[in-house]
């Protein structure tokens, strides 16, 4: 499913599983994680109450900056994120960023199709992997 530059899978895990899974093939891959960003965590402790929501910011400067040096806002989305999310009904989800609508979103050319390539397959993959 796609809406709007967004990609969302349908993980056969939950929540904590679907996260370690993603950590995981992130880091089989040889990208740095940035950031683990636990939202429904930082609501807890705010008294707020929100069902899993989990954030994972990783990647590498091979992989992003070339997108920069064709159009520096990209570096607003990157690095790349994905996110691991429950809905009301208890199925978890993996949502990310399309390569291809950052590259639209910040004008870049034809020059930066062979980066969204490497960079949709790349993030396809570890999704694959992450939600079964």
């Amino acid at each position: 499913m796609a809406q709007d530059g967004l990609i969302i899978v349908e993980s056969k895990f939950g929540p904590k599983e679907t996260m370690s899974r993603l950590e995981a093939a992130v880091k089989a891959k040889g990208l740095t994680v940035f950031a683990h960003v636990d939202h429904a965590g930082g609501a807890e402790q705010a008294g707020l109450t929100l069902r899993p929501t989990d954030l994972l910011i990783f990647g590498n400067a091979k992989g992003g900056t070339p997108l920069m040096q064709q159009g520096q806002t990209a570096g607003i989305d990157l690095p790349l994120k994905m996110l691991v999310w429950q809905d009301e009904d208890g199925k978890t989800w993996l949502s990310y960023n399309d390569p291809a609508w950052i590259a639209r979103r910040h004008g870049l050319g034809e020059n930066a199709q062979p980066t969204v390539d490497l960079l949709t397959a790349l993030l396809k993959d570890v999704a694959a992997k992450a939600t079964g």
